[in-house]
């Protein structure tokens, strides 16, 4: 061990002045050979290589950020409705049919957990909902949602997803952002960063938020995160428009068009003073486009030119008054894909501390209830959009993503009603451009307890959605904070099995 007397002779000679102008001069020369090697454009590009491939960062104009850029190769998918249900649905009460179930509903044979997320278990509990044949594949769906059921020889299943946790807000994080801690890039994020879009009079990117409010990890869902702030969703719904976008009745339309103009060149003229900031262009470019929205939203937000059948297909008229207004969240959700944005993510559910009663998926008692409040909003007029986009040719260059953060068990909670959070196997689709129809892929086991077949990741099912959009998941990077930042993070793999 080190002495006093030795402790005493390091400190004086860390101390010591002639090793202090050594060290220092020397650093000084390092410097001195960076900022030369700077100058002459000889130091090392900090593109470093991912997955032994050099990154592929868009080239964006600051002033112009939602500018269309071309994509990493030819793809299908030139738009995305991602139509995401928080809470976690239940696959085995859905889509995953598990005759098991049947045969040891009651019991509860060994292997079964003491303890999941939310407590102890009781036992296994058949679907609460009877299964049918569906389409011409023969399907076999659940009662609960018969109208998404008509659909499903469109439909591409995964059957086999994981997560990597079992909380809420961690996975919405999860499964919108590539991971579970907040601060990260949203898929629609990474989208629009690549691609921009080709409608530069209205958002890249459109989150359609549920009448009731934000879900669990609120803008996380849908934020820019490190990227530039041009690349955030724009927030609003059929019910009210983006706050940005209202006219004090006090301002006539001419005193607000020269305000408009003067804010226009003061901004030119901070920006000269700040060349490069990409978060000032940024925010400069997001209240020019709110500018141009004045006009253009309201447009695409009136649904009085709709068609009454078309009312009646979405269910506009019909069932409760959040059923009613999901219904319009829906039909304007195919209105913007229809105008060109890029991205759109539509809620189905919200925060539970968000309203009063049911706000979501999340099914811990009277899962009968529970889920059949939700399925009552969601089916009709889901199914409504999907088969309005597939015959109007939507589905030709738009990717349909269903989607929830993850399953439930198959054996009940200990209070004998609700089924509890199931990170290790749960059931999403994709319908439209690049992927197969009336498809199935994995498997989970025989309970729906765990992924047993073609397991597939979070990650993979990231990387797959950017595949289809023409977007190497590997090579769309963003350099932060000495890293190259994907949605992917280190992992991932395209399933190529489900494309078409």
């Amino acid at each position: 061990m080190t002495n006093p007397e030795q402790l005493s002779l390091l400190g004086r000679r860390l101390l010591d002045r002639r090793v202090f102008l050594r060290t220092a001069g020397l650093s000084a020369a390092g410097l001195g050979l960076a900022n030369l090697l700077c100058t002459e454009d000889l130091l090392a590009d900090d593109s470093h290589t991912v997955g032994g491939k050099a990154p592929i960062r868009p080239v964006i104009n600051a002033n112009t950020p939602y500018a269309p850029r071309p994509a990493h190769f030819a793809a299908p998918a030139q738009q995305v409705l991602v139509i995401y249900l928080p809470g976690a649905v239940s696959h085995v009460d859905t889509f995953d049919y598990k005759p098991a179930l049947f045969k040891l509903d009651g019991q509860k044979p060994p292997g079964i957990p003491a303890v999941t997320f939310e407590g102890p278990t009781g036992n296994i509990a058949k679907p609460f909902w009877e299964f049918k044949p569906r389409g011409e594949t023969g399907k076999l769906v659940s009662e609960l949602l018969p109208n998404l059921a008509n659909l499903v020889d469109d439909f591409c299943f995964l059957h086999s997803l994981t997560t990597d946790t079992s909380a809420h807000p961690q996975g919405e994080n999860f499964m919108n952002t590539g991971f579970t801690m907040e601060g990260f890039p949203s898929f629609g994020a990474w989208v629009t960063y690549a691609l921009g879009t080709e409608n530069q009079e209205l958002p890249a990117f459109v989150a359609i938020n549920d009448p009731r409010g934000l879900a669990r990890s609120g803008k996380n869902n849908f934020g820019n995160g490190f990227l530039p702030a041009a690349f955030q969703a724009t927030d609003f719904h059929a019910k009210s428009p983006p706050n940005n976008l209202r006219r004090p009745e006090s301002l006539t339309s001419a005193a607000d068009r020269k305000t408009v103009q003067l804010l226009q060149r003061l901004n030119a003229q901070h920006l000269e003073k700040y060349p490069g900031d990409a978060n000032l262009a940024g925010r400069i470019a997001s209240y020019e486009l709110a500018g141009r929205m004045q006009t253009s939203v309201p447009g695409v937000m009136d649904l009085s030119g709709e068609a009454e059948s078309t009312f009646r297909m979405y269910g506009v008229d019909q069932g409760s008054e959040l059923r009613r207004e999901y219904a319009k969240n829906c039909i304007l959700a195919r209105r913007l894909i229809e105008k060109g944005v890029r991205v759109v993510q539509l809620f189905n559910g919200s925060d539970p501390s968000g309203g009063n009663g049911i706000t979501n998926w999340d099914s811990h008692s009277d899962i009968l209830k529970t889920h059949a409040m939700q399925a009552e909003i969601m089916d009709q007029p889901t199914a409504a959009l999907i088969a309005d986009m597939k015959q109007r040719g939507l589905l030709e260059h738009t990717l349909i993503v269903w989607a929830t953060e993850f399953g439930r068990m198959p054996f009940l909670q200990a209070n004998g009603t609700g089924r509890d959070h199931n990170p290790n196997a749960f059931t999403c689709f994709l319908a439209g451009a690049g992927v197969k129809s009336g498809f199935s892929y994995g498997e989970s086991d025989e309970f729906g307890f765990k992924a047993a077949v073609d397991p597939v990741t979070v990650y993979d099912f990231n990387a797959t959605l950017l595949h289809l959009m023409g977007l190497d998941h590997q090579r769309l990077t963003f350099y932060h904070n000495g890293l190259e930042r994907r949605l992917t993070n280190v992992h991932g793999q395209v399933i190529h099995d489900i494309l078409a």
